[in-house]
């Protein structure tokens, strides 16, 4: 019946990655639903949330696999200067995707709102697909290249978790802003066609009406009145 307690950092940070592996679906949960609700109430559709829900968990685990692949298996690990391999610690998966997730939501309401509006400016979907692309396509690429070279910085830190950091999170924004948001969300959107703006009308009544960037809708009553103006002969 004894019962033996061990010390020390190797017995602190097993404690510590057994909580975090076992608090983690929760958390992964909590803010997939989370955003989930918000894009449903702000896009009036089903389909778009789980469209993007899904791209972002996808860029989360490339992003983890390209880490797991580079400093625990060693693929790659002379061209970034890694020596020495060894397991990823617990607390940088949990760090990393709260951050990629969110630059990922970003980049998906910044395209898809712009899309939004070409649908209601427009009524078809594919114009309007082409439109938002074509106009926040170059932004995206521009805020992801700017976030790419940030990140990729931190592998000259020289530390270990800095560069895990650093090349993850470079990875993740990268194939987000390249593969994920201008090919593959624009490609499925098109594809589902007036599917992506479908919400049931029971739900469309609970849900609040929120807008990004105030009403999709044009206010004719704001439109400027004609002016008459008295000239002299």
């Amino acid at each position: 019946g004894l019962r033996v307690l061990i010390g020390g950092q190797t017995a602190i940070f097993d404690d510590f990655s057994t909580v975090l592996s076992n608090k983690l679906p929760l958390f992964i949960g909590v803010v997939v639903l989370l955003s989930f609700l918000l894009l449903t109430a702000v896009f009036r559709s089903l389909l778009i949330p789980a469209m993007a829900a899904v791209m972002n968990l996808l860029t989360a685990g490339a992003s983890f696999g390209a880490i797991t692949a580079i400093f625990q298996w060693g693929w790659l690990g002379s061209l970034f200067g890694i020596d020495k391999t060894g397991p990823i610690e617990a607390f940088v998966p949990v760090m990393m995707f709260a951050i990629a997730f969110g630059l990922s939501m970003d980049y998906q309401v910044f395209l898809v709102t712009r899309i939004y509006e070409e649908w209601h400016r427009r009524g078809d979907n594919r114009a309007a697909v082409t439109h938002g692309l074509a106009a926040t396509g170059r932004t995206i690429t521009a805020a992801a290249a700017i976030m790419v070279l940030v990140f990729g910085a931190f592998i000259l830190g020289g530390e270990r978790v800095i560069e895990l950091f650093g090349l993850g999170l470079a990875g993740a924004v990268f194939l987000d802003a390249l593969i994920v948001r201008s090919v593959l969300v624009p490609g499925l959107m098109l594809l589902a066609g007036k599917a992506n703006w479908w919400l049931p009308s029971s739900l469309d009544r609970l849900l609040p009406h929120l807008n990004v960037e105030g009403s999709v809708h044009h206010d004719t009553t704001l439109a400027p009145k004609p002016v008459l103006v008295e000239t002299a002969a």
